[in-house]
C-alpha cells in the first residue's frame, strides 16, 4: 500500500506550555515503554494466571475465555506503539528533521505509518476475539478529497477511517480527535506532523477550534479525505435523553429532529457545519454507520466479554457537496435528514440481531 501524495493543509502545532507538553510527553512515553517491558518480562506469569482467572470464571458463568486473549492484546498493542516510535524517529531523521516539517513527503510517511498502527491493533483484536467483519457501501469510499462522518460508539471505531478506508485506498485522512488521545504519545507527536485538529471538551474558547476545523478542509488532494464524529463523544440512552431535552430548551427549531434519533446522538453543530460551508462548494460528504461495535467502551467492557465473536457491519453513504445547501438552517435540516439515515440503517440492523 502506497498512500497518495497528500495535498499541503495547514499545520497545528502545540501551543500549549513546553513545560506541560514535556512532562505529558515523558509521562507517556515511560508509561508505554516500561508497560512493554514489564508485561515482555512478565507475560508466561501472566498468562497462567489468565488462564486461571478464565477457567474459573467459566465454570461459574460460562464467561467466554477473555482474559488470556486480552494479554497478548495489550502486548501488541505496546509492541505497535514501539514500532510507532522507532518508524517517528526515522522519518524525522529522512525527511530533514526540522527543515522537513510540512515537507509531502513526512506527510505520506505519516499517513502510512498511522494506517500499519491502526491495522496492527484491529487485525490483532480481529483474529484474538474472533471477529468478524461486513462492508457495505465501500465504492463510496473513493477517491477524496471529502469529509467521513462516523458514528462514534466505541474505543475500537475510531480505527474504521485508517482501516477500511486509508489502507485499500492509499488515502490519509485528516482527523478532527479528542485531546485525551494526546495520552498516546506517537499520536501526540505525529498528529502534529499532518493535519489534525485536537479539540478540548467544554472548550472557552469554541470559535477558534471551530475555526480550526474549518481549516481542516483546506488544499485536500485526492488523497486525502477529513474525519469528524459528529456525536463528539459515545452515546448512551441517557445521555441521547439529555441532548434531546437539552436541544428543546435552547434550539427548539431542531427539536422535532433531534427527537427522532434513536439510537445516535444529535450532532453537535459547530464544526459538523463548519465543514459542510466548505463541502458546499463541492466537496462530497461520506457518513458511516456500524453496528457491532455497542457495548464496548472501556476495557472493562472487553474484559465482559462481550467482544468475543462479534459481527461487525459497516456501512458507507456519499453525497455531492454541490447538493448541500447554502442556508445555514437548512444545512442543519440537511444534516439531520443524512444522520437520521444511518440511525434508521443501525435500528434496522440491530432489530435483526
Amino acid at each position: 500500500m502506497r498512500v497518495q501524495t497528500p495535498g499541503r493543509g495547514p499545520l497545528f502545532p502545540d501551543r500549549g506550555p513546553l513545560g506541560a507538553r514535556i512532562r505529558r510527553r515523558v509521562i507517556g512515553t515511560a508509561a508505554e515503554v516500561g508497560g512493554f517491558v514489564l508485561l515482555t518480562v512478565l507475560s508466561p506469569l501472566l498468562m497462567l494466571a489468565a488462564l486461571i482467572v478464565d477457567l474459573v470464571l467459566w465454570f461459574r458463568s460460562r464467561r467466554p475465555f477473555v482474559t488470556v486473549r486480552m494479554v497478548p492484546a495489550v502486548w501488541w498493542f505496546l509492541f505497535g506503539e514501539m514500532k510507532a516510535f522507532l518508524k517517528l524517529i526515522f522519518i524525522y531523521a529522512f525527511t530533514g528533521g526540522p527543515w522537513g516539517r510540512g515537507s509531502i513527503r513526512r506527510r505520506r510517511w505519516v499517513y502510512a505509518l498511522r494506517i500499519a498502527w491502526a491495522r496492527n491493533h484491529l487485525i490483532a483484536i480481529r483474529i484474538l476475539f474472533g471477529l468478524k467483519f461486513e462492508v457495505e457501501g465501500f465504492e463510496h469510499t473513493g477517491p477524496g478529497p471529502y469529509i467521513l462522518m462516523p458514528r462514534h460508539v466505541s474505543i475500537l471505531d475510531n480505527l474504521i477511517g485508517d482501516f477500511f478506508i486509508g489502507h485499500p485506498r492509499g488515502i490519509g485522512v485528516r482527523y478532527v480527535i479528542k485531546q485525551e488521545i494526546q495520552s498516546l504519545t506517537p499520536i501526540d507527536i505525529g498528529g502534529r506532523w499532518i493535519p489534525t485538529v485536537f479539540v478540548r471538551r467544554g472548550s472557552l474558547d469554541p470559535e477558534t477550534e471551530i475555526s480550526a476545523v474549518r481549516s481542516l478542509m483546506h488544499d485536500m488532494s485526492e488523497g486525502e479525505i477529513t474525519a469528524i464524529y459528529p456525536e463528539g463523544t459515545r452515546p448512551t440512552p441517557a445521555k441521547i435523553a439529555r441532548a434531546q431535552e437539552v436541544i428543546a430548551e435552547r434550539q427548539p427549531e431542531i427539536a422535532p429532529l433531534a427527537a427522532r434519533l434513536n439510537h445516535l446522538l444529535p450532532p453537535r453543530l459547530g464544526g459538523p457545519l463548519a465543514m459542510l460551508d466548505e463541502a458546499s462548494r463541492g466537496t462530497d460528504v461520506v457518513f458511516c454507520g456500524h453496528v457491532g461495535f455497542e457495548g464496548i467502551r472501556t476495557v472493562n467492557d472487553v474484559l465482559a466479554g462481550v467482544l468475543v465473536g462479534r459481527r461487525i457491519k459497516i456501512r458507507f453513504w456519499r453525497y455531492d457537496g454541490t447538493t448541500i445547501p447554502q442556508d445555514e438552517m437548512a444545512r442543519t435540516e440537511w444534516l439531520y435528514e443524512k444522520w437520521q439515515i444511518v440511525d434508521d440503517w443501525v435500528g434496522d440492523q440491530l432489530d435483526a440481531l
